[in-house]
């Protein structure tokens, strides 16, 4: 478990593509046990330890997520993220070569809770949410580009959606037309930055990763 950042209030953590941010049905451990477990050891505490999950991003990504350490923290990470004020850059080595360098995507999508798929549909479906993004192109290799992502509303698989209704799937995102797997089981898609205030402190918090590449 790479940790990013961390202080007596939150934890960043740098997830890798396979690991679950909550436990679901499949038992696996979750990565806020994993970081309960390191901060029980780190610090000696005794009993249960606090670790509030601020936001999840799906099993196959990887990149960033915050933990809350404090009861008060996660309340208040909570309120800036449902205001929008946690601001998530991702990049995605998808297949082929957009025409437009650079642009915003609005699809109106559905998701399907019993299969796991969200889908493009029309403003006509009572259940479609309208969904933004704008990319732009970071570079480009003979059979795949990579994209920079920056999410303006927050959809369940919306930029595998997305992505893919433009004619470029994810690399290794089969669910969403991708020709062929990653070997990790992983998708190439990764939450490289993310920028939000310290919930107590208020300072500015703005953190990266090494980006993924096209190899």
């Amino acid at each position: 478990m790479e940790i990013v950042y961390e202080d007596n209030h939150i934890v960043v953590v740098n997830k890798a593509a396979g690991e679950i941010v909550q436990g679901d049905k499949t038992g696996d451990t979750p990565l806020s046990e994993m970081v309960k477990q390191y901060l029980k050891e780190k610090y000696n505490k005794p009993g249960n330890v606090f670790c509030g999950v601020v936001h999840r991003i799906d099993r196959p990504v990887s990149g960033l997520v915050i933990f809350a350490r404090t009861s008060k923290a996660l309340e208040r990470l909570n309120k800036i993220l449902r205001e929008g004020e946690i601001h998530k850059t991702y990049r995605a080595v998808v297949e082929g070569h957009p025409a437009q360098k650079e642009a915003l995507l609005e699809n109106w999508l559905v998701s399907d809770g019993r299969i796991n798929k969200t889908f493009v549909t029309d403003s006509r479906n009572r259940d479609a949410k309208l969904s933004r993004l704008e990319y732009r192109t970071v570079e480009e290799g003979d059979r795949y580009s990579l994209l920079e992502i920056n999410l303006l509303t927050g959809r369940k698989h919306q930029i595998r959606a997305q992505l893919s209704a433009i004619g470029h799937p994810i690399k290794g995102d089969l669910k969403y037309g991708a020709r062929r797997s990653n070997r990790d089981g992983g998708i190439s898609l990764q939450a490289f930055r993310i920028r939000f205030t310290h919930p107590v402190s208020k300072e500015e918090i703005d953190l990266s990763i090494p980006s993924i590449t096209i190899v």
